[in-house]
């Protein structure tokens, strides 16, 4: 059952998606804007201790991302997630998504962030895209920015072998509630 007409659903520009997955988290267009998230990043320079090694980075390609296209670091993602008290716990990947607990309240858990690899152009572009997993009103959806509306999972159990699918391609699995566990 698809009520994809209540669900926010950002859809994917340029190399955004990390942008895309924040906002489709929280449910909210501009929660996170691309001036929160390069700002984000430009603390992050100004905060790491090997700070001077990094001066040869161009303009460009900037040292938590990427200043035209976007494409952010897991850095941005969980310094941007902290500044909105919310906490990141890193899923094992040499765990099955079996030992995920799917069922805990969308009080305290979130949702779920992915790191998947992707492979575009007949192999001649890897790179890897974020993509949110959320529960709304009991139902778990998919909300990556690259699809054309939002998936809905008919249970946990799809969702367990979605997330069991993808960590077997070099996915990574990131868990975020809304407090410190």
């Amino acid at each position: 059952m698809e009520k994809s007409s209540q669900i926010y659903h950002e859809k994917q520009k340029l190399q955004f998606c990390l942008l895309h997955a924040l906002n489709n988290l929280f449910q909210e267009k501009d929660t996170f804007t691309r001036a929160d998230l390069n700002t984000v990043a430009e603390k992050l320079v100004l905060v790491d201790p090997n700070r001077e090694n990094q001066k040869w980075v161009p303009f460009i390609f900037k040292q938590h991302h990427n200043s035209i296209t976007g494409n952010y670091d897991i850095n941005v993602l969980i310094s941007a997630l902290e500044q909105k008290g919310k906490s990141v716990v890193w899923h094992d990947r040499r765990k099955s998504a079996s030992s995920i607990y799917l069922n805990k309240s969308e009080d305290v858990l979130m949702g779920i962030i992915l790191n998947i690899p992707v492979i575009r152009f007949r192999g001649l572009w890897k790179s890897r895209h974020w993509v949110a997993l959320k529960r709304i009103q009991g139902i778990w959806y998919n909300l990556d920015s690259d699809l054309h509306t939002p998936h809905s999972f008919r249970d946990t159990e799809e969702v367990k072998e979605f997330l069991d699918f993808v960590i077997g391609c070099g996915a990574e699995v990131l868990l975020v509630s809304h407090e410190k566990e």
